[in-house]
């Protein structure tokens, strides 16, 4: 029971990675504070999931591209709770275009989603970390590779590394730790409806390129960020654990692609992981 009597926020929560970790924190004794834009039904159906597992849960909606929205979000959870102990900053979201097909609005929702939404939220999340805490954000491997349609967001990603090195020096002496999960091809909604984006390679084709051969999991990086929010994870600030089965580090010419006798013998992927 880990997180025991933690408060913890996690935006983008009531789906995806954002509610497998809430589910992971709720196990272990977390009070869940889950952000939501939209879909309500959503999110009252997350809060009682996490309820039946023992724990407390609340959503509170809030459009994080409004920073006035933000800021009644936090203002609320310091009247129900008076403190705060992590901060996870998960929501994203973006416009999956070619560079000369962005526009002004592309671009500005972006930022403001995925960027300023993560720094307004930690500025107002370490006054209310009185004990300290930890911030941890999602990102993706599209920070450190160049693929079609992500430049909005991949550019978006490689800020979000940068901000957490930075408030990882500044926010340290308040007993703050931030890092980032920087995530690869993952089974989730979002995934599924970037390789529907007209004209991508087939998903089929990419995970050959793999080398564990499969979509990770929204558990598996859950796990992780909740590692990294944990105690064990005390000395570990301002970095970026990538989570990707090994995508980032296989580069052309590709594995996959050789022929005998330098192809690998055949695959068979282990079941994959789960919860009970």
């Amino acid at each position: 029971m880990r997180f025991t009597d933690k408060i913890a926020l996690i935006t983008g929560g009531t789906r995806g990675i954002g509610k497998a970790l809430a589910l992971t924190l709720a196990r272990e004794g977390a009070t869940l504070v889950l952000n939501y834009k939209q879909k309500e039904d959503t999110a009252r159906a997350a809060v009682a999931e996490i309820e039946s597992l023992g724990a407390r849960a609340i959503a509170l909606k809030a459009d994080l591209e409004e920073p006035e929205q933000i800021d009644s979000m936090f203002q609320e959870i310091e009247r129900r709770f008076g403190r705060l102990d992590c901060f996870v900053s998960n929501a994203a979201a973006s416009a999956f275009k070619r560079i000369l097909d962005l526009n002004v609005r592309n671009l500005d929702r972006t930022f403001a989603l995925n960027v300023r939404a993560f720094v307004l939220g930690a500025i107002r999340a370490v006054p209310l970390m009185k004990q300290g805490g930890r911030i941890a954000v999602l990102s993706s491997y599209g920070s450190i590779r160049a693929y079609p349609t992500y430049a909005n967001l991949g550019s978006a990603k490689a800020a979000i590394e940068a901000w957490v090195r930075y408030m990882a020096i500044e926010f340290a002496p308040y007993g703050i730790n931030v890092n980032a999960v920087n995530g690869g091809i993952i089974e989730t909604d979002s995934s599924a409806f970037f390789y529907r984006v007209p004209g991508m390679p087939s998903l089929e084709g990419v995970l050959d390129k793999v080398p564990k051969r499969r979509q990770g999991t929204a558990q598996e990086v859950a796990d992780v960020v909740a590692f990294l929010l944990a105690p064990e994870s005390e000395y570990i600030t301002g970095q970026t654990l990538v989570v990707d089965g090994g995508l980032s580090i296989a580069s052309p010419p590709f594995h996959a692609d050789a022929s005998p006798p330098l192809a690998l013998p055949p695959f068979t992927p282990p079941p994959r992981p789960g919860r009970v």
